[in-house]
């Protein structure tokens, strides 16, 4: 489990994106968005091994599916008023 929470991908995309010569700023970008998004996948992980043990593997999955967008959806409104976009 501890592999797995590592930020491989965002971290290898930033990698990428460092070798494609993208401007800092861009890589910044989307380091920033990265952890914006991340938030509201969290209570998901919380969440699903109380949902799969209810209702089972695929429909704790797509219940968590649901609740990361809704968080996201939250998210979003709560952080506008704050000039933070994320969409």
């Amino acid at each position: 489990a501890l592999l797995a929470s590592l930020p491989v991908v965002a971290l290898l995309a930033m990698v990428w994106m460092r070798a494609e010569k993208r401007p800092p700023e861009q890589i910044a970008e989307f380091a920033r968005f990265t952890f914006w998004y991340v938030l509201p996948t969290l209570p998901m992980f919380l969440a699903f091994p109380w949902l799969q043990g209810r209702f089972g593997f695929w429909w704790a999955l797509f219940l968590g599916l649901g609740m990361s967008i809704g968080g996201l959806l939250l998210l979003a409104v709560a952080l506008r008023p704050f000039g933070i976009r994320l969409f």
